[in-house]
């Protein structure tokens, strides 16, 4: 059994070793999430302190799915953004460790994601995806609508071009 958390500043900070390594298992299998191979939990640390001061500064709401007690899985809601765009947020870096994928818990995560986002006022999230991936089929379940796919957008791990898809969905007032 898996539980959904949101994290606080204090308890990102403290577990940026665990989400690092989840960033890492997600890198080593070929997700485009923004980082080159070879990539180790201690090249994620940055990144992670980064996005525990992001939520310490309310930019950013950090959810952590666990299962027995460790984090596996993790998204981010990026809550601030321009002022002509206070009712819109970024879903990021939806990640689940390999090992634990096809047991639901990207669809718990992007639940809560979609809770927290519509309890804090916003009614549109956007959010991409390496084109042709997994994660692609999960969206469109989850009944996010395709705006549109930008080829050799990003790069996977591996050096390859990698097109991109962008997708929003319309939640609370505004579903």
């Amino acid at each position: 059994m898996s539980d959904i958390k949101l994290l606080d500043h204090a308890q990102a900070r403290a577990r940026t070793g665990e989400l690092a390594a989840v960033l890492a298992d997600c890198v080593a299998g070929g997700a485009s999430v923004g980082f080159m191979a070879p990539y180790g939990p201690a090249d994620a640390l940055p990144f992670w302190e980064g996005v525990a001061e992001a939520v310490g500064e309310g930019a950013t709401v950090l959810l952590a799915a666990e299962r027995d007690g460790r984090i596996v899985g993790t998204v981010q809601v990026g809550i601030r953004q321009m002022p002509n765009q206070p009712h819109r947020a970024d879903i990021k870096k939806l990640l689940v460790m390999e090992s634990e994928r096809g047991r639901g818990l990207a669809r718990a995560l992007m639940a809560a994601a979609e809770r927290e986002a519509a309890r804090r006022g916003k009614t549109v999230l956007v959010l991409d995806t390496a084109t042709g991936s997994p994660a692609e089929t999960v969206y469109e379940r989850l009944g996010w609508q395709r705006a549109g796919v930008i080829p050799d957008y990003a790069l996977y791990p591996d050096g390859r071009y990698c097109a991109t898809t962008f997708f929003y969905k319309r939640i609370g007032d505004a579903a």
